[in-house]
């Protein structure tokens, strides 16, 4: 019997790989969870994707399925006293293996994530991190290296159909096409946020054994009643404020911008990571050591950590929003991949190819080649084609 009292979301989490709805990739049978589980072993993995795909609920069943103890935490609140903690009970029970489940390991630091290691390493625990970022930036090496990654994506369509038809059968309504259209569109791929919006839907309006329609989503959404989680939103929409006001050189506006995802519990790493992608898409060759400067706010972020590396990320902010603009690198690179896909592999001269062999010289590779030449070196079907501009063509 399902407890009434828990949101939608959480009564219709599915406990078996077999109820999931979607990563069809990762569940279906021969897939690398199911296998996991069919085989009753598991190392420590990496769930990365968005939100409400699917990463809590894939570790649950892992651990439920393969008769291991299952621990939950949170990045965002957790640190290394409570993973200690968790460590002492599972050797007091003698429970190796247990698995411990990190949601959003990105928000841990470098030194956080290597308490970690000896652990993962020895088998005490089996570690399963969800993040929506990528991990290859916010993971240690050592742990990387130590954790299998499996990308999940958003649910399509179909699938979020389907995770509809579960909530309006659990709640007794039924909803009209036009409805489950909208509600499908504007959850995106996030079963949490549809469900979320589907049960508010219904409790603001008191919809139970009637037709939900379109209007009863948008009253929902313009209610000063309810308050949704739209953490998710505002982040995306606060980074491309702050990007936006760099990139016209509005030192203000993007000040104000980075101290409200300050202010939010934004995690610092995720900012400066953005400086150092805007050091070389926007600013560019117009001012190299912007890339330079950007790097090293990072390293300071990464190392100090908040409160302090305000300072340090305050500090970038200004530079690069002050720096001039000149985004003809990034521009040439674009226009090179679009030769790239529409033409494949096209052969390379001859005079740029190694030459390793005696065979390979007699066949002319590496003959002609000149360190310093002027010559066009582009493949015979690319000659005489130009990507970089030196000023702006955009």
């Amino acid at each position: 019997m399902l407890d009434q009292t828990q949101p939608l979301a959480d009564r219709l989490r599915p406990t078996t790989l077999e109820e999931v709805i979607g990563q069809s990739h990762l569940v279906a049978k021969d897939k690398p969870l199911w296998l996991m589980v069919h085989n009753q072993t598991i190392r420590s993995m990496l769930f990365w994707g968005p939100p409400g795909v699917g990463k809590t609920t894939l570790a649950r069943i892992i651990a439920a399925q393969t008769g291991r103890r299952f621990f939950q935490l949170s990045a965002v609140s957790a640190g290394k006293a409570e993973l200690r903690d968790i460590i002492e009970m599972i050797r007091k029970d003698d429970a190796d293996g247990s698995v411990v489940f990190l949601d959003e390991i990105h928000r841990f630091n470098k030194a956080q994530q290597d308490f970690l290691l000896p652990y993962v390493e020895n088998g005490t625990i089996v570690l399963i991190g969800a993040t929506t970022e990528n991990p290859s930036f916010e993971v240690i090496p050592a742990l990387l290296s130590r954790s299998q990654v499996f990308l999940l994506q958003p649910l399509n369509e179909q699938e979020m159909g389907q995770v509809i038809e579960r909530g309006t059968a659990e709640l007794g309504v039924t909803i009209a096409d036009d409805a489950k259209d909208f509600l499908v569109e504007f959850s995106n791929g996030d079963a949490r946020q549809a469900l979320n919006l589907l049960e508010n839907t219904v409790t603001l309006h008191k919809l139970h054994d009637a037709e939900i329609t379109v209007e009863h989503f948008k009253n929902t959404l313009q209610s000063k009643h309810l308050r949704y989680d739209k953490a998710a939103e505002e982040h995306y929409n606060t980074v491309s404020a702050y990007i936006k006001s760099m990139r016209a050189s509005n030192v203000d506006a993007a000040l104000y911008y980075l101290a409200r995802m300050v202010d939010g519990g934004e995690d610092p790493t995720f900012i400066a990571r953005r400086l150092v992608i805007f050091a070389s898409e926007d600013i560019g060759m117009a001012n190299p050591t912007a890339l330079v400067v950007a790097n090293e706010v990072f390293r300071a972020v990464e190392v100090i950590g908040y409160p302090e590396c305000q300072f340090n990320l305050a500090q970038g902010t200004v530079y690069m929003a002050l720096a001039p603009k000149d985004r003809a690198s990034g521009d040439a690179y674009f226009r090179a991949l679009e030769d790239v896909q529409q033409h494949g592999n096209l052969p390379i001269p001859l005079n740029l190819r190694n030459a390793p062999t005696k065979l390979m010289k007699e066949l002319g590779f590496g003959k002609g080649y000149e360190m310093y030449s002027e010559d066009d070196l582009l493949p015979e079907k690319l000659k005489g084609t130009k990507y970089y501009y030196k000023e702006n063509k955009e």
